[in-house]
């Protein structure tokens, strides 16, 4: 598929209002995209498990307004309004407005929550900007009734992405691959696809703890981040090194090999860091405790074999993942040994799910 597969038939009969609701999760990059291209295109794919627990949910009012002058809506988190979150969404109207020409038609009140903490590491512009490409999405199925649900879940992806990279691979689940790359032959830069082949039952219902070490704003934004790729003097060799470990654990994932599987996924988030510390200017993202925490696990990991790992995105939280067979030792670890480390003891429980659902309200 192209872009021009997601252009919008024009000619539509106008609804006079309406309201839509959707609850979109955040994902957890395995195999990490980090650099990007113009028009929100990756430089190297990407593949994440889809958590459950942590969720935007948004519901999205409309009403036809007389003027096509302009895009028109409000923001409210939490019920309190945020003008300071409206030059973002100005920008993603911006950029899908050929792809959803009913946008200027209507007059639209946005209501956003997160089961989690805004801006705190944990990919809340990933499940925000899904819950509202599915919401618009739903508008355009009530104009056009032919859309297929396979369409529909790729062009949720595909707006999603123009809003912020990493929420095209939250529109569905368990594991979602973003980014063209041989080893996976659906595989697209425009959106993210469902992981197509064979799973084993290690990776299936995967736990995810997550260890909130910093709860404040992010030092430094993804877009920052992603633009310092752009005269990295590793960025061509770590573009590489993504597709050479997604072609490795297209492998481990069918095998259920637990130690690859954790060598990769670690080595994945020290390397993502390993670019931030390297670039011009350059940042440590990870806190004192952070580091307390991988030493930890190491440790444990030694004296029980028990198969633990972490991952971290571009922050100072922790993900701790291991199978949910072996969840009630490693719990136990990590409210004896890690907690601790956390801002004020805060950590979330969540495991993998299988994506967006809407929601009647």
């Amino acid at each position: 598929m192209t872009e021009k597969d997601f252009i919008s038939n024009p000619s539509f009969q106008i609804l006079d209002s309406g309201k839509v609701t959707w609850e979109s999760p955040s994902n957890i990059a395995l195999v990490k995209y980090w650099g990007k291209k113009k028009n929100q295109i990756p430089e190297n794919p990407s593949i994440s498990f889809t958590l459950e627990t942590c969720k935007t949910i948004t519901s999205l009012s409309f009403i036809k307004k007389d003027s096509t002058e302009g895009f028109s809506f409000d923001v409210f988190l939490d019920k309190v309004k945020k003008d300071d979150f409206k030059p973002k969404i100005q920008t993603f109207f911006e950029r899908v407005e050929m792809y959803l020409p009913f946008l200027k038609r209507y007059h639209f009140v946005i209501e956003t929550k997160n089961t989690f903490p805004h801006s705190s590491g944990i990919a809340s512009s990933a499940s925000g900007m899904s819950a509202l490409a599915l919401c618009l999405m739903s508008i355009e199925k009530q104009l056009n009734s032919e859309i297929t649900n396979d369409y529909f879940n790729k062009k949720a992806s595909f707006l999603a992405r123009l809003g912020s990279g990493s929420a095209c691979r939250s529109i569905e689940g368990p594991l979602v691959v973003w980014g063209k790359t041989d080893s996976i032959e659906v595989s697209s830069d425009l959106f993210g696809m469902k992981y197509p082949y064979k799973i084993h039952n290690h990776f299936k219902n995967f736990q995810d703890t997550i260890l909130l070490v910093d709860k404040g704003e992010k030092q430094v934004s993804s877009t920052i981040g992603h633009n310092l790729m752009h005269h990295h003097p590793y960025a061509k060799i770590r573009f590489q090194q993504a597709h050479e470990n997604l072609e490795k654990l297209k492998n481990i994932l069918e095998t259920g090999h637990l130690e690859a599987f954790i060598a990769l996924i670690e080595s994945e988030a020290l390397t993502l860091h390993a670019m931030m510390m390297t670039s011009m200017p350059y940042f440590i993202l990870m806190k004192p405790n952070t580091l307390e925490i991988i030493n930890k696990i190491w440790q444990f990991r030694q004296e029980t074999s028990l198969p633990i790992s972490f991952t971290l995105d571009a922050g100072a939280n922790v993900h701790v993942l291991y199978p949910e067979k072996d969840a009630t030792k490693i719990l136990e670890f990590i409210k004896n040994e890690l907690v601790a480390y956390c801002e004020n003891g805060h950590y979330i429980c969540d495991k993998i799910g299988f994506g967006a659902k809407q929601l009647t309200m």
